[in-house]
C-alpha cells in the first residue's frame, strides 16, 4: 500500500511540475502561432510572400515578445498580477544578457521573480501602516524586479545561453544519426497517461522554437502533435473492433485527426494496454519520416490537428509532414489490426472499464460521486451549485468538449446553469461551484478549489457521471417543492392511481446493473399485450430518457420508484414486487388501450 501511495505521489508530483511548464507556453500558444505564421508567410527572402518590411516584426517578437509572455504568464501563475509584473521584469534581463531567444530563460526567471516578491510580502506587507501600502506595493515591487533583471541579466542569461546550446547542439545531433524516433518510446505512453501537454508544451514546444528560429522549422513541434498514432488506433477499432467500441470509433477518429484532441483515443488504449505498442509503432514511424523527408513546422501546431499541422508547416515540408502523418496511422492502423483480430473480448468493455476504473480510483483517493440512488441527500448536494467549471490540464480540447456536451444535455432538460472549461492551474475557489475534472487531476483540483463540489471522470468525452448529474439537478425542484409525505388522496405506483385513457407509451427502466431483466419483462409484457390486441407501445428506456408527462406509464421495482420519484413529477407509475410475472401486469393490460 504504502509503494503504491508513493508511486501515485510521484506521479502527481511529475504531473505538476509538467504542468506548470506547459502552463506558461498553453496560454500563449496563439503569439508563438502568430510569429510562425508571420515567419511562414512573410521572412525575407525565404518566405512565402518574402516582405522586407514585415519582417522587422519576426526577430522582435520572436527575441522580445514571445519571452516576455511566458515570463509574465509563469508569474502570474505564482502570485497573480504583482508576480506578473515582477516575472516580466525578471524575464527581461534575462533577454538582454544573452544573443539567444530565451524561452527556456523566461520559464525559470518568471516563476522565480514572482515567488520571491510573493515571499517579501509575507514578511514585510502586514507591517505597513496605514496609509503607506501604495508607496510599499509599488517600490517592493520596483526593487525587486530590479534586482531580478540585473541577477537574470549576470547570473541566469549566460548559464542559459551555454545550456541552449548545449541543448540545440545534442538535439542537432541526435537527428542527425535518426535517433529521435526513440523518443516516441516514451512519448505515446506518457501521453496516454495525461501527460500529452506537459511532454508537448513544456519541454518540446520551447527547445522546437528555438530550433525553428535557427534553421526555420522543427521536427519538434510534431513528435507530441502528430494525430497519426490516434487516427490508426481508432481505424482499426473501426474495421476490426466490436460493440460499443466499434461503433464509437468512426466519431473518434474525426474528432482526433480534425479536431486535434488527441485525449479521445486515449480510454481506447487503455482498455486494451497491448494497444500502447501501436501507438509506439506509430509515433517512431512518424517522426522517423519527418526527419528524413525533411519535414517540420513554424510554430507549435495546437491542437494537434492535421488542419493545425497544415496551416503552420514550413514552406519545404508539407510532403515529409504529409508522409509522417499518413507513415504513422498505417503502421500504428496495421499493429492495432493485429491485436484487435486476436482479441476474445466481445468490445462492450469501453464504458464499463471506464466506470469501473472511476470507482477503483474514487475508493483508493477517499472520494465519492453522489449515486442517483442516493435519492434525495444526493439531490441535494447540487442545490447550492451555480456554475459547472470543467478543468484539463491545459483548459482546451477535451474540457471544452465535455463542457459541450454537458451544456448541450442541460438544455436539453432545461436546465440553467452555467457551463464554462479552464485549465486546473486557473481555477479559484468560490461557493456555488461544481468542478468536473479527470481522475487524474481531481487532487489538484480539490486543492485549488476546496470549497467547491468535485466529479472526477475518467473521460470528458463519454462519462455515465453526466446523466446522474443532469438529473440530480432535474430533481432540485421535486425534492424542494414537494411535501416528503405523500398525499394520501392519490394512491401512487397502484392500478387506481393511473389514468390508463392518456397513457400512450408503457415503459421499463433499463440501466447496466439488471439489462437483461428489463430487456426480459419488456419482451414478455410486449408479447401479451399483442395477445389481448393492445396497441400501446412498449419501450424499454435509460431513466434520463423518460418525458415528464402522464403519457408514459413506467413499470418499476419499489426501489426504483423511490429514484424515479426525485427526478419526475407527471409520469405516471406502476410499482410492481415482480417485473415479470406481477398480477398487476396483466390487470394493466386490461386496462390499455
Amino acid at each position: 500500500m504504502a509503494q503504491a501511495k508513493s508511486k501515485s505521489s510521484v506521479k502527481v508530483k511529475v504531473q505538476k511540475f509538467g504542468t506548470a511548464l506547459s502552463g506558461m507556453i498553453m496560454p500563449n500558444i496563439g503569439a508563438i502561432i502568430a510569429w510562425g505564421l508571420t515567419a511562414a508567410f512573410f521572412m525575407y527572402p525565404h518566405g512565402w510572400f518574402p516582405n522586407k518590411e514585415i519582417n522587422n516584426l519576426v526577430q522582435p517578437m520572436l527575441r522580445y515578445l514571445l519571452p516576455l509572455l511566458i515570463g509574465y504568464t509563469g508569474g502570474r501563475m505564482v502570485y497573480e498580477e504583482r508576480g506578473a509584473v515582477a516575472g516580466a521584469i525578471g524575464t527581461l534581463g534575462v533577454i538582454v544578457g544573452t544573443d539567444q531567444p530565451m524561452f527556456l530563460g523566461a520559464m525559470i526567471m518568471g516563476p522565480l521573480s514572482a515567488w520571491l516578491l510573493k515571499k517579501l510580502d509575507q514578511v514585510f506587507q502586514d507591517k505597513i501602516k496605514s496609509g503607506f501600502e501604495m508607496i510599499y506595493n509599488n517600490f517592493s515591487l520596483g526593487i525587486l524586479g530590479m534586482i531580478a533583471a540585473i541577477f537574470a541579466f549576470f547570473i541566469i542569461g549566460p548559464i542559459m545561453e551555454v545550456g541552449s546550446q548545449w541543448a540545440s547542439a545534442g538535439v542537432n545531433a541526435i537527428i542527425r544519426v535518426h535517433l529521435l524516433p526513440l523518443a516516441n518510446i516514451i512519448i505515446e505512453p506518457a501521453k496516454v497517461l495525461f501527460l500529452n501537454n506537459a511532454i508537448g508544451n513544456g519541454i518540446l514546444v520551447p527547445l522546437g522554437i528555438q530550433q525553428a528560429a535557427q534553421v526555420g522549422k522543427s521536427v519538434l513541434f510534431l513528435m507530441e502533435s502528430n494525430p497519426g498514432p490516434g487516427l490508426g488506433i481508432l481505424l482499426a477499432f473501426t474495421l476490426f473492433g466490436k460493440g460499443k467500441s466499434k461503433s464509437s470509433a468512426p466519431g473518434a477518429a474525426i474528432i482526433e485527426f480534425f479536431g486535434g484532441v488527441h485525449e479521445i483515443y486515449f480510454p481506447y488504449v487503455l482498455m486494451k494496454p497491448s494497444l500502447i505498442l501501436a501507438a509506439i509503432g506509430g509515433g517512431v514511424t512518424g517522426t522517423f519520416l519527418f526527419t528524413t523527408l525533411g519535414g517540420g513546422l513554424k510554430a507549435a501546431a495546437s491542437p494537434g490537428s492535421i488542419l493545425a499541422i497544415l496551416l503552420v508547416s514550413a514552406k519545404d515540408a508539407y510532403f515529409g509532414n504529409i508522409v509522417g502523418v499518413l507513415g504513422a496511422a498505417i503502421v500504428s492502423f496495421i499493429i492495432a489490426a493485429i491485436i484487435l483480430k486476436n482479441d476474445k473480448s466481445t468490445g462492450d468493455e469501453l464504458e464499463a472499464k471506464q466506470a469501473q476504473m472511476q470507482a477503483m480510483k474514487a475508493q483508493s483517493k477517499g472520494q465519492s460521486m453522489p449515486e442517483a440512488e442516493d435519492a434525495h441527500e444526493s439531490v441535494k448536494s447540487y442545490a447550492n451549485v451555480k456554475k459547472v467549471i470543467f478543468a484539463c490540464d491545459a483548459g482546451m480540447g477535451s474540457s471544452a468538449m465535455g463542457a459541450s456536451l454537458l451544456r448541450d444535455k442541460f438544455k436539453k432538460a432545461g436546465i440553467k446553469v452555467s457551463v464554462t472549461n479552464t485549465a486546473v492551474r486557473n481555477l479559484k475557489d468560490e461557493d456555488g461551484l461544481l468542478v468536473i475534472t479527470q481522475e487524474e487531476l481531481a487532487d489538484r483540483a480539490l486543492q485549488k478549489t476546496p470549497h467547491a463540489m468535485h466529479v472526477a471522470v475518467g473521460n470528458f468525452l463519454s462519462s455515465p457521471k453526466y446523466d446522474t448529474i443532469v438529473a440530480s439537478f432535474k430533481a432540485l425542484t421535486q425534492v424542494e417543492d414537494k411535501p416528503k409525505a405523500e398525499e394520501p388522496a392519490k394512491k401512487v405506483g397502484s392500478l387506481e392511481g393511473i389514468d390508463f385513457s392518456k397513457v400512450k407509451e408503457v415503459d421499463f427502466i433499463r440501466h447496466d446493473q439488471h439489462l437483461g431483466t428489463a430487456t426480459m419483462a419488456t419482451s414478455l409484457f410486449n408479447d401479451a399485450m399483442k395477445k389481448a390486441g393492445k396497441t400501446t407501445p412498449v419501450k424499454a428506456v435509460r431513466i434520463n430518457e423518460l418525458t415528464d408527462d402522464p403519457s408514459h406509464l413506467v413499470i418499476v421495482t419499489p426501489a426504483a420508484n423511490k429514484n424515479l420519484a426525485v427526478r419526475y413529477s407527471d409520469i405516471q407509475t406502476l410499482v410492481v414486487d415482480d417485473l415479470l410475472k406481477d398480477k398487476k401486469l396483466g390487470e394493466a393490460i386490461q386496462k390499455l388501450n
